[in-house]
């Protein structure tokens, strides 16, 4: 699309800006009185999912609208680009795949006129193998004792979807096999998560595409000198490390034996790629059987998503919302709200995932953007964060759209009664009322307090947000619920024009990195700007 048919420019860009201007002094409170089936209207159950909508600031014709400059957008045409393999990683020339990954039928998909699917299914059931062969002590270590610790070591998407999924599936995991993972390249990270540990019963899944990423290789390498100092024989890297990657000469180099390396592809990019060998770590932490059924929630929306008409795509709404609140109502973040404490590691993977995906200021194209694109993510679980920063929600002076996610069922009931829970959802649905409705100052006069604390107990309500309602949480709405969100990413980018799958923003500190600590480790003066100088003489002179 050149620039002069650009986003803005456009005939449902224009409607849309009217309808924000038109629609501004409209408060939540006379939408719900003006239509008392609203919370019925403005809702969509798909699978284990109910999505209320019905406290955003819309209304059937804004809904109408967002959908036309779905359709003007071609979201439809560049959702059913992506199921079949096209390259539109356009950045890179890659295929984007991850629904491949968790397709469990015995339909093909090509890739380069290549059927992608048996290359899959002969990985998930590599993974399978070796996960149950950990699992039911049949792997030994070096020393022929079984294994009790895991650590994955990666970064990025090799590690923040393991360690959410790992977490919120921690109800389901073999508890007697201790997950671990190591990520930062601060040295506190490898050696407070090594201390207790002992390598003869300790596992270490480097998970590094190409076994080059910095991060990742340097704590890969003070893993080895950990395990080689202990048992000081070379054969015993063979036995406590497997590798996730591509590059089996850097593999085989380390002293892994290539039968246990597990592949993934090109076309599968990092923050997408939990159900690929990636997700070894939780394959071993929930089983084989449990992580099929996590495939299976995703594919279950993947399905919806593919097929089901953007005016009931559930993905699709949540995008389209989106869009209304960042780039007509003025909001510049997103908070991501879990009322559900194994789902407190979800806001930071949400952060990665949008963020990272849609943090972008050109188009495909490579031009500049005129308008807002991808919003800050962030969050924690309810109802630790209501005594943290719901405050600034309530009563501060920006907007902040929310997303409230619970479960109707508790996995856990510690004194039998179902009081935790029924306390725990009370608090969810009376945040997003609070936030819709808020209370008025005639509404506060009521209570017979001094005039002069009437204004600073006024909520202004109207501040919008979605709930999301599962049954329980499970392997499968686990999936579900990431893959719905996937998807709301996907649409949003499709719609911005921008690549939603590529992430060059990242590079430039990396290569910065690598040049200055050259120069620090040898000593050797720094140049350059004077903020940078400075701060490395100081470093030098601290030393």
């Amino acid at each position: 699309m050149s620039k002069n048919e650009g986003l803005v420019e456009s005939t449902e860009w224009q409607r849309l800006t009217g309808q924000a201007m038109q629609t501004k002094d409209t408060h939540l409170r006379q939408l719900f009185e003006a239509d008392s089936k609203r919370g019925e209207k403005f809702s969509l159950k798909v699978g284990d999912i109910y999505l209320d909508y019905s406290k955003n600031h819309l209304n059937d014709d804004t809904l109408s609208l967002l959908l036309e400059l779905a359709e003007k957008r071609r979201v439809s045409e560049q959702r059913g680009a992506m199921f079949t393999g096209e390259k539109i990683n356009t950045t890179e020339n890659r295929a984007v795949l991850h629904t491949a990954l968790r397709d469990l039928s015995s339909g093909p998909v090509f890739v380069d006129d290549e059927d992608v699917m048996s290359g899959i299914k002969e990985v998930l059931d590599h993974m399978s193998d070796f996960a149950h062969s950990v699992r039911d002590g049949q792997w030994l270590g070096h020393t022929g004792m079984p294994i009790k610790n895991i650590v994955n070591i990666g970064i990025g998407g090799s590690d923040l979807g393991p360690v959410m999924v790992t977490e919120a599936l921690h109800f389901y995991a073999k508890r007697d096999l201790h997950m671990h993972f190591v990520s930062n390249i601060d040295g506190t990270h490898i050696e407070e998560t090594l201390r207790d540990l002992d390598p003869t019963e300790t596992l270490f899944i480097i998970a590094s595409k190409t076994f080059t990423t910095d991060e990742t290789m340097t704590n890969a390498k003070t893993a080895r000198g950990w395990v080689l100092h202990q048992l000081k024989d070379e054969s015993a890297i063979a036995k406590h490390f497997v590798a996730v990657s591509t590059n089996e000469s850097e593999v085989k180099k380390f002293g892994i034996n290539p039968d246990n390396m597990f592949a993934f592809w090109d076309w599968v990019g990092g923050r997408y790629s939990l159900t690929s060998a990636i997700g070894l770590s939780i394959m071993l932490s929930i089983g084989p059987k449990h992580f099929r059924e996590l495939l299976g929630g995703f594919e279950k929306m993947d399905t919806h998503f593919k097929t089901a008409p953007l005016s009931r795509n559930m993905p699709v709404l949540l995008a389209l919302i989106g869009i209304w609140n960042t780039n007509f109502l003025g909001a510049e973040n997103e908070a991501i709200l879990p009322y559900e404490q194994y789902l407190h590691r979800f806001p930071a993977y949400l952060q990665q995932a949008n963020m990272e995906s849609n943090g972008k200021s050109v188009t495909k194209q490579g031009e500049r953007v005129d308008y807002t694109t991808g919003p800050i993510i962030w969050g924690e679980p309810g109802t630790n964060g209501q005594h943290a920063f719901y405050q600034l929600i309530h009563q501060g002076t920006r907007l902040v759209p929310c997303d409230f996610i619970g479960f109707a069922q508790s996995l856990n009931d510690p004194d039998g009664t179902g009081a935790h829970h029924r306390k725990l959802i009370a608090n969810m649905f009376a945040q997003s009322k609070a936030l819709a409705f808020g209370k008025t100052a005639d509404e506060v006069r009521v209570t017979d307090i001094p005039e002069e604390l009437v204004q600073h107990k006024v909520f202004e309500g109207n501040r919008p947000s979605n709930t999301l309602l599962l049954t329980k949480l499970t392997p499968d709405t686990l999936g579900q619920l990431i893959a719905l969100y996937e998807h709301k990413i996907f649409v949003q980018g499709v719609i911005w024009d921008i690549d939603s799958f590529d992430q060059w923003g990242v590079e430039l500190g990396k290569v910065l990195a690598k040049d200055l600590y050259e120069k620090i480790s040898s000593g050797e003066k720094v140049t350059g700007d004077s903020s940078t100088t400075s701060l490395a003489q100081e470093w030098q002179r601290l030393q």
